[in-house]
């Protein structure tokens, strides 16, 4: 009698299956090769090529002509329509039929006018199925569109994906034809794979770059060859090869058992459970434009709610409400399945954010109206309110975002992108994130450090292994489907999870929700970890610099939207039939919010991205100032007197550029009140500013708060603090010192700055225009120079001291036409401190200004919006700046960071000419007693002027009696006319008391969140005074007034 041997040579029996489910090897006799039947060409197949991205209605009247397979179309980023005819044959009566299509550019099949399926080769969908079994009931015959976009899923990089996008690259469509698709074959084909995965599982990964988690570090490495659960599966699959003949589809149910018996053996009660989500991140611009990016939604999307009629356990998480409102518009019949499968729990929107933003560089009131835009937006199309804030894949948190989102209804956060850390790994996966104020929010870190799975056992098994929290928490997110470029979950993905739902040696896997996550996970944190204050990035840090012109757009068009609110509230309150232009302002706001999207504000994007976010910032501008100037002119009853705004909370004396006659600008100072106006009426300064040259050249300025010395090369020799007598530069050094280092990324070019750079400073001191006086005196004096920096530009600079000014300006232009260089200006100070203070949203951070540990070293290059300062007791040096947010300070060495040269993914990056100022502040005692935050609030938000009536008092709507109280916003309620919000924070870091006093006809005051909900149980008291109330350090209060 035959024995059959026993086989034990694990290679061969496991790369035997390998080869049996290969696409590549063995196909005419492997179970692969069996899952397509039958074939057919098209009827036809025809073509028209477009410039534009049109509709589907505009396209269906063009003139298609003949197409042959394989024929090349484009160039990048136009359109190729497709009209497909076809006929079913009467003998597949019964078979799944499929159109298969495979092409290098992302498609949308288009049936009877509507979006039915994207096709994306490389995110795994190459068919369209036609019937799952065809019946003589369906219409045989069909014509359908595909429209094809010529660009891939991450774009058309050329050399490389993060490279410059290729402007000539040609696409072709490689396979277009009928299919009978063997269902049963796929179903054995993934048990197969499931098992073979199960047998080879991959380690924990070292970090990777978003380029290499694209591919694998290496092959697989068989970590699981001592394990038993491995040999099982192994000859569970072994002897499933035995059993299946891929031509005899009778043999398959045996094989098929064999899985399920592997499958079905369950888990202990204690095994950890993984939440399984579908998602499909799409970056709203990155390597494409944001008009691919509407396209892109609709392929995905309409894609999953396919997905979702088949799979009815199946739950796909989706956040950022522009791409929401993108497809609304654009595929209003999507919108509307989107809609259905909302309110089935299916398709569930999160983040409650307009789009994912950056963490660090939008303003706080930024980031407050991204959750006011975004929750409002969700709210009225699907009736639900996010209850987490969902922000995988941006470069850092700030400190100040528990705040905000505890204030916006929301208590969990996910993220996973701290595992991309380049030098120290993050301690934990689930934790409290306390933030600045104190604030705590339940935060997630999926373990398998990925927003992209793909539902494989390797994937679950990193989530468990990864889980730096194990014994303290026992549940994990595991987010799946194709994503940045859009693509989203797979059946396949989901036929995956089905199968090791409960399976001995797996975790056990749930389709979830981030509701049910987080709420499992609530329940049992008591013995999670707290983490306080933010969470950096320790990559990615160029992005606090690169694409200056972004930066500049970003903080001067949140300046101006702060402004025209602030009028357009003070002209409605003085006068009730003005009419506010809420819907404008509206259009504006979520502009400013799209542009601040995570690779648009880090200047992470393409060329095309760039010039689409400088086009919305001057139709911010243009719209903006109009809004501004039409408030202005109803607030100053049209007069035409020269009168001054003030959009700040405090009284400001500082000298203006006014309007002159015909000899041009004139100067003024003026005094102008808290959030308010006032004639221009010119006071002469106590101390007028002096301007001398020095017998060796160097001029020497002062007011009489300040005396500074300015060398031929424009560095500062002295700059003294005259009351304290105290010199601020150090022994040796000078101030204002424009250095340049190479930079030269290890892959993310765009992205990284790395530590490396900083050895290779090299001081820029080839002077072309030597100092030279342009201002002597009087209200305002200035110097000017001109420096070659690099080898191909220049600095333009005029340095100016205003009379009654704590601070010397630098008016700067420069001409950059560098490659892989960043340059910066260095301000070395006589101040000793461990550690430095910058300014964050709504508040204020401190970081080492030493390196001695690891997590200091990390932070050689980090960010602040409008100020950093280094303080010892008594004294200190503040650095002020109008669009810069990349600075550092290293021991007693102030550094701003001003521009990079990075040529991916824009080859043209940062080149031209660039203007900004930066400042410099030496005080007595602490930053917060010398005004500093103030300085640079006004430094910022410029005085405008406008016309007023000739017989105009100084008038002030509203004052807090606190310094350290700052009132950041006033603006029109949403959907409520005659009332206000106003917002407040704390900014000194201090517990304190103030009172916020107006003269508006304010009839109530409630406490309201930021989402301009009223607390009824918190009314606000109105005196003579005003409105009293209490703050926590940092605290952000609003106020809901009632006209």
């Amino acid at each position: 009698m035959y024995h059959q041997p026993v086989l034990k040579n694990r290679r061969t029996l496991l790369e035997r299956a390998e080869k049996f489910v290969s696409d590549v090897y063995f196909t005419d006799c492997n179970l692969r090769g069996r899952l397509y039947g039958d074939s057919r060409p098209l009827d036809s197949l025809s073509s028209f090529l477009s410039l534009e991205r049109i509709t589907f209605a505009e396209a269906s009247k063009q003139n298609f002509e003949p197409y042959k397979v394989g024929s090349t179309f484009g160039p990048t980023w136009w359109t190729c329509w497709f009209k497909v005819t076809l006929t079913v044959p009467e003998s597949w009566r019964g078979k799944e039929v499929h159109l298969r299509w495979e092409s290098d550019g992302e498609a949308m099949v288009w049936r009877d006018g509507q979006p039915v399926q994207g096709l994306t080769k490389e995110g795994e969908k190459t068919s369209y199925i036609l019937s799952d079994c065809l019946e003589d009931a369906e219409p045989h015959s069909l014509t359908l569109y595909v429209e094809t976009a010529c660009n891939g899923l991450f774009g058309a990089g050329q050399g490389s994906a993060i490279a410059a996008p290729d402007p000539d690259r040609m696409f072709s469509v490689q396979r277009a034809e009928l299919v009978v698709f063997n269902r049963e074959v796929r179903e054995l084909l993934t048990d197969l794979e499931t098992l073979v995965d199960t047998v080879k599982v991959r380690p924990p990964a070292r970090l990777r770059t978003r380029a290499e988690c694209w591919r694998p570090l290496c092959g697989p490495q068989e970590l699981g060859e001592g394990e038993q659960r491995g040999f099982q599966a192994l000859f569970a699959a072994n002897e499933m090869v035995n059993l299946c003949d891929p031509f005899d589809a009778g043999s398959f149910p045996g094989a098929r058992a064999l899985a399920r018996g592997f499958f079905g053996q369950k888990n202990g009660q204690s095994q950890h459970t993984v939440h399984a989500m579908g998602h499909c991140h799409i970056d709203t611009a990155w390597l494409w434009p944001y008009e691919e990016t509407i396209r892109k939604c609709g392929r995905s999307w309409v894609t999953t709610i396919r997905l979702m009629e088949k799979n009815p356990d199946f739950v796909f998480t989706c956040s950022q409400a522009q791409q929401f409102q993108w497809v609304k518009s654009w595929y209003p019949g999507l919108f509307s399945q989107i809609q259905h499968f909302v309110k089935k729990g299916q398709f569930v929107p999160v983040g409650g954010t307009w789009v994912e933003m950056d963490g660090n560089l939008p303003s706080g009131e930024s980031m407050v109206r991204q959750f006011l835009q975004g929750q409002r937006f969700f709210s009225q199309e699907f009736g639900l309110h996010c209850k987490e804030f969902w922000l995988p894949d941006t470069f850092g948190y700030s400190a100040q975002l528990p705040q905000i989102m505890q204030g916006c209804g929301i208590s969990n956060f996910l993220t996973q992108k701290l595992s991309w850390n380049l030098v120290n790994t993050f301690p934990h996966n689930t934790f409290f994130w306390e933030g600045l104020d104190g604030s705590r929010v339940l935060t997630h870190f999926p373990p398998g450090n990925s927003y992209e799975m793909k539902g494989k056992i390797e994937d679950l098994v990193k989530t468990v292994r990864n889980n730096k929290d194990k014994g303290r928490a026992n549940h994990s997110a595991a987010l799946f489907g194709f994503g940045d470029g859009g693509g989203g979950p797979t059946q396949l993905m989901l036929d995956r999870l089905d199968r090791v739902k409960d399976t001995d040696g797996l975790p056990k896997v749930q389709m979830s929700s981030p509701d049910k996550l987080f709420s499992q996970l609530r329940a049992d944190s008591a013995l999670l970890c707290t983490w306080a204050g933010e969470l950096f990035l320790e990559l990615h840090n160029g992005t606090y610099t690169t694409q200056a012109q972004i930066k500049r757009g970003n903080r001067e068009c949140e300046a101006l939207l702060h402004d025209a609110e602030v009028a357009c509230c003070l002209a409605l309150g003085r006068d009730r039939t003005f009419q506010y232009p809420d819907q404008k302002l509206q259009e504006l706001w979520r502009l400013l919010l799209l542009n601040q999207f995570h690779d648009v504000i880090p200047g992470s994007c393409i060329e095309m991205v760039v010039d689409d976010a400088l086009k919305y910032y001057e139709d911010i501008r243009r719209d903006g100032g109009a809004v501004l100037q039409e408030a202005c002119g109803a607030l100053g009853s049209r007069g035409t007197a020269a009168g001054v705004f003030n959009s700040l909370p405090w009284e400001r004396h500082e000298v203006i550029q006014t309007a002159g006659g015909a000899g041009g600008p004139a100067l003024a100072l003026v005094r102008v009140p808290s959030v308010g106006l006032s004639l221009i009426e010119e006071t002469q300064p106590a101390t007028p500013v002096s301007v001398t040259v020095q017998a060796d050249g160097t001029v020497l300025m002062e007011n009489g708060i300040l005396r500074t010395v300015v060398n031929k090369d424009g560095t500062l020799a002295s700059l003294c603090l005259i009351d304290a007598n105290r010199e601020a530069i150090s022994d040796g050094c000078h101030g204002n010192q424009f250095v340049m280092f190479d930079d030269v990324p290890l892959y993310w070019d765009a992205w990284d700055v790395m530590d490396y750079h900083l050895q290779t400073r090299k001081p820029q001191q080839e002077v072309v225009q030597p100092v030279c006086v342009a201002r002597p005196g009087g209200l305002r004096g200035s110097v000017r120079f001109s420096l070659r920096v690099g080898e191909r530009s220049s600095v333009t600079q005029e340095v100016v001291m205003d009379a009654t000014c704590p601070y010397v300006r630098f008016h700067t232009e420069v001409t950059w036409a560098e490659s892989h260089k960043f340059l910066k200006v260095e301000f070395p100070v006589r101040v000793h401190s461990p550690n430095a203070t910058y300014e964050i949203q709504f508040g204020h951070a401190q970081r080492p200004t030493h390196m001695n540990t690891s997590w200091d070293w990390a932070r050689f290059e980090v960010w602040a919006h409008k100020w950093s300062d280094l303080s010892e007791h008594n004294f200190g040096v503040a650095l002020l700046n109008d669009c810069k947010y990349g600075c550092s300070v290293r021991k007693n060495t102030m550094t701003l960071s001003l521009l990079r040269a990075a040529k991916a993914p824009d080859a043209n990056a940062d080149m031209g000419t660039h203007h900004f100022t930066y400042a410099v502040m030496p005080h007595a005692g602490s930053f917060q007693d010398a005004a500093v935050i103030r300085c640079a609030y006004n430094l910022n938000f410029p005085l405008r002027l406008m016309g007023c009536s000739p017989d105009t008092v100084p008038w002030s709507a509203f004052s807090v009696s606190s310094e350290a109280v700052v009132l950041e916003t006033i603006k029109q309620a949403e959907g409520r006319k005659g009332a206000f919000v106003v917002r407040l924070y704390e900014s000194h870091g201090s517990s304190v008391t103030a009172t916020l006093s107006t003269r508006l006809p304010v009839k109530e005051a409630w406490i309201c969140d930021l989402l301009e909900k009223q607390d009824p149980t918190q009314p606000a008291l109105i005196t003579t005074g005003g409105v009293t109330l209490t703050f926590r350090p940092f605290q952000i209060v609003s106020l809901l007034l009632i006209l």
